[in-house]
């Protein structure tokens, strides 16, 4: 039996808007852009004043959200704008801020999407396999793909096309969403060999990791793949039909 067609699950883009979005929303010290809270990455500062990443957010005490790229972020580091930013959001206390924040910012956020695939592949959420994941799409019953950086082409095209067909979106230009990690880096984060391409089947682990995967797609400056989020990756929300 094969699954309805699934409805893309929009997540508020609000990048340049400024106005109210249907989720959370921060507003970045650097540029006082309002924007839904998982475009933005916050920053926590520790009891001995170092300013570090809280790429789940979820440190205690005050915070600060900046929702620049990290060669913006990088630049603001090097000319005393973050410095003076970070001065009003704590407020005046004592700061350190180390020159290769930038750097612990991305590895944090990869930290996070990698931990979040790990759950969800214990889990067993997870759909690993070409062949498998080509045979879930064209069931209908992939909520989310994506592609390793250093996926071939071809391979992302034929798994794109099968997800297309199990959507019924043919020419819709539906599409996998190509990582920011090679294949080498996704087999060593979830122990498997030849991580490749991975896919999930359930619309809320896809949307636990979009998360994650925003957040590092616009810190990364994948402008293209964070603007217009839920258009481009078309992330299925849907009730699983009961096979009788």
């Amino acid at each position: 039996m094969r699954n309805p067609r699934n409805d893309p699950l929009r997540v508020p883009d609000t990048a340049g808007a400024g106005g109210p979005g249907d989720g959370p929303e921060r507003r970045c010290i650097l540029t006082g852009r309002i924007a839904a809270r998982d475009e933005l990455v916050r920053l926590a500062i520790s009891p001995d004043g170092d300013v570090l990443p809280d790429a789940l957010a979820r440190a205690p005490g005050r915070g600060a959200w900046i929702g620049v790229g990290k060669a913006e972020l990088s630049a603001a580091l090097a000319n005393g704008k973050l410095k003076g930013a970070l001065a009003r959001a704590f407020k005046g206390a004592p700061l350190r801020i180390a020159n290769e924040l930038p750097d612990l910012i991305e590895s944090a956020l990869r930290k996070a999407f990698l931990d979040r695939l790990g759950l969800e592949m214990r889990a067993g959420l997870l759909i690993l396999g070409s062949d498998r994941i080509a045979g879930e799409a064209r069931a209908g019953t992939v909520a989310a793909l994506y592609h390793a950086a250093d996926a071939s082409e071809d391979g992302s095209r034929k798994l794109d096309q099968a997800w297309r067909v199990g959507q019924d979106a043919e020419g819709s230009g539906l599409s996998g969403i190509r990582l920011p990690l090679d294949r080498a880096a996704l087999s060593v984060a979830l122990g498997r060999d030849n991580v490749v391409h991975l896919a999930l089947a359930d619309a809320k682990s896809a949307e636990r990791v979009a998360a994650p995967l925003k957040r590092l797609l616009t810190f990364l400056g994948a402008a293209e793949a964070a603007d217009g989020w839920g258009e481009r990756t078309a992330i299925a929300a849907r009730e699983a039909d009961e096979l009788i």
